[in-house]
């Protein structure tokens, strides 16, 4: 276990090798996203109370609207209310989560996150959150929402960044401050990912009860290329097989 709000380069290494491998015998790339978000959320701990350090762990990645199953789709076009959708618009989809809540530890239960639609560049300028990571990440917003070939190829070995709010209480890049951030004692949020080489951008995102350091995000960078190696393997077979006459 790690102590989040003192976390030493031997906890980076420890972590990052711990993550890496979580794709073995995996099926998809979701399976491995749960392995992963369930491993942070039991093993980054505060030790002044020996629980977990965050309330929240989710990881998102962004694809394509048409290969999407038909409950996502539907969650897609809750969010825009009736604007049209093509099949290559990029959804940023949540893949795992785990949490303080029963419901936190399901993607089936999340209430407009499951599949947010980057429909263009001034839709993503509305939503803060998405918004900082993208940018922190250091990505144009257009590579992340556009599906032409030739970004995919300049942005697909993008360093890898982090998301870094150290105080997200009155945050205006954290939404939810009355319903989430407060009550739930939310002192850092902090986003680690980048881009597969599909050219589709992947973020597990911490949301933190303890105060995060700056040299802590830091670390976080590095340990991103080793969560971008165990799920590119699974880039193609997101889902697990089960799914797959739903994505046809």
């Amino acid at each position: 276990m790690y102590d989040l709000a003192n976390f030493t380069k031997d906890d980076m290494r420890h972590c990052a090798i711990k993550l890496r491998n979580m794709d073995e015998r995996s099926h998809s790339m979701e399976e491995t996203a749960n392995r992963m978000v369930r491993y942070l959320y039991e093993n980054l701990i505060d030790p002044r109370t020996g629980q977990s350090a965050c309330a929240l762990v989710r990881f998102f990645k962004t694809h394509p609207y048409g290969d999407l199953s038909l409950e996502l789709q539907e969650s897609a076009q809750a969010i825009l209310k009736g604007r049209s959708i093509i099949r290559a618009t990029k959804c940023l989809t949540l893949l795992a989560t785990a949490g303080d809540e029963k419901y936190w530890n399901d993607r089936r239960d999340s209430t407009g996150h499951q599949a947010i639609p980057l429909i263009d560049e001034d839709f993503v300028y509305r939503a803060p959150m998405i918004l900082q990571l993208i940018q922190q990440f250091g990505l144009e917003i257009s590579a992340v929402v556009d599906t032409a070939p030739t970004l995919i190829t300049k942005v697909s070995h993008k360093a890898f960044n982090v998301f870094y709010v150290p105080e997200a209480v009155g945050s205006p890049h954290i939404p939810a401050q009355a319903q989430f951030v407060v009550p739930y004692k939310i002192q850092s949020v902090l986003g680690f990912g980048g881009m597969l080489p599909s050219g589709n951008l992947f973020a597990v995102i911490l949301f933190s009860k303890v105060p995060i350091s700056l040299a802590t995000a830091g670390h976080f960078r590095w340990i991103s290329a080793y969560v971008r190696i165990a799920v590119e393997s699974s880039d193609r077979n997101v889902f697990p097989p089960a799914l797959a006459p739903m994505l046809r």
